[in-house]
């Protein structure tokens, strides 16, 4: 075992170097990079959609542009896919989805949650999304369209959630301690404790 970690590390401090010495990336935009991707979480996502919430200019930014909105937010987007916004309405709910494989807003969410990757839930997603969303308890009115939006290798989603009546006046980390991971998903919707 130690070989092969020996060996593992080897290899990556010889990439590493070699991206340093061509002049691709300085070791410290890698130390970065690294500290980026330890500190990614739903939290994150949680203080932009909360930010949002509050302030309508960055919603229209987190709309129209939700990597800058994530670079705004302080979190670093450089070299990732883009990453798409979803508001949902009185009449619209998204649902995300990656039906190939995982691809999933890590820099904003941090890593996938293990049902988000399982082959049931990306096809009941697509095949019985209001069945799907049921099981989180989520249960949409009649009224309200579905829409399941597709993340993939090229193009990031994550789901700005409706803010829940009744908090109006709270501050920013009161409104981002309600956001939980399945909300920038779809599978659940925030609501008062």
């Amino acid at each position: 075992m130690n070989i092969l970690q020996t060996d593992s590390q080897k290899l990556l401090d010889g990439v590493l170097a070699l991206l340093s010495h061509k002049g691709i990336v300085t070791p410290d935009e890698i130390t970065a990079r690294i500290a980026s991707t330890d500190a990614a979480s739903p939290a994150q996502g949680a203080r932009m959609v909360a930010r949002a919430w509050l302030d309508p200019e960055f919603r229209a930014l987190m709309l129209r542009d939700g990597t800058q909105a994530a670079e705004d937010s302080g979190i670093p987007m450089r070299g990732l896919p883009p990453l798409g916004v979803l508001e949902n309405t009185e009449t619209v709910h998204h649902l995300v989805v990656c039906t190939l494989c995982s691809c999933y807003p890590r820099a904003v969410l941090g890593y996938p949650p293990f049902w988000f990757k399982s082959a049931a839930y990306r096809a009941r997603a697509v095949r019985d999304p209001r069945g799907l969303i049921g099981e989180w308890g989520t249960v949409l009115p009649a009224g309200v369209h579905l829409r399941v939006v597709d993340s993939t290798a090229d193009y990031r989603w994550m789901v700005l959630p409706r803010r829940p009546a009744g908090t109006e006046g709270w501050t920013a980390d009161q409104l981002a301690a309600l956001v939980r991971e399945g909300d920038m998903i779809g599978v659940t919707i925030p609501t008062i404790p």
